[in-house]
């Protein structure tokens, strides 16, 4: 944790007076020149837009904070978390009118919080709250974080709810975001090719199981999936003509 304090003057003439502002940073090394700075909100938890920064340049400008994490980022950070296991477990137990109270608690220490904005969209997604989920699904669709190799799992999952859902538009959006961050993951491919097949569109569908199996040639569901489309595509096309 490290302060930056800037100084400049305000006004002119007689009522121009020195203005000290000190803002928190949470910084992280990505290597041995540059570090990653991220900054602290309102309740001293990391949230908002990472930034990479020459090693060197921070260490000049920034001060260390070590007392600062300690006495304040690890209580809040250990609230959030506390907030957000709390959604899911009462989401698990079906209590989705508390799971939404839990996440929502969560997102007002850091709005920016990715599970808790996967969590409370999978709580919308279950109450068929759809202008909600959009609302929610805009923010995801923000976070680069988001479609990280951290939540991969989650990613998948929260695609495939929106696609049962009947959300056929949304979760094709989704997935090509994901798809924008990180194009190596045959099984966001995969999920997306299903997307397609729902819409009816097998071209489309065997198109991108063709990406998922060129990333994983040994992706045998994927393979078979192909063959199926291909089997269905001269009867939709007969269909069609």
């Amino acid at each position: 944790m490290f302060s930056l304090q800037k100084v400049e003057d305000v006004g002119t003439g007689s009522t121009q007076h020195r203005h000290e502002q000190v803002t928190y940073w949470y910084a992280r090394q990505l290597d041995p020149a540059q570090v990653e700075t991220q900054p602290l909100n309102t309740y001293h938890v990391p949230s908002g837009i990472k930034k990479a920064m020459n090693l060197d340049l921070f260490m000049r400008t920034h001060t260390p904070e070590p007392r600062y994490y300690e006495t304040n980022t690890v209580p809040a950070l250990r609230t959030l978390k506390a907030k957000i296991d709390q959604g899911e477990k009462f989401f698990s137990m079906g209590l989705l009118d508390d799971a939404e109270r839990s996440f929502l608690k969560a997102l007002m220490v850091d709005e920016m919080s990715v599970p808790a904005n996967y969590g409370l969209g999978d709580v919308y997604t279950e109450q068929g709250e759809f202008a909600k989920l959009h609302k929610v699904l805009s923010v995801l669709m923000g976070l680069d974080e988001a479609f990280t190799v951290e939540y991969r799992q989650k990613l998948n999952s929260f695609g495939v709810n929106l696609r049962k859902k009947g959300l056929l538009d949304e979760s094709i959006q989704f997935f090509n975001r994901a798809l924008e961050i990180r194009d190596d993951d045959e099984h966001i491919y995969f999920n997306l090719a299903r997307v397609h097949f729902d819409k009816g569109d097998m071209q489309q569908c065997i198109g991108v199981l063709s990406k998922a199996t060129e990333l994983n040639p040994g992706f045998a569901e994927a393979h078979k999936f192909i063959r199926y489309c291909e089997k269905m595509a001269p009867a939709q096309g007969a269909a069609t003509a």
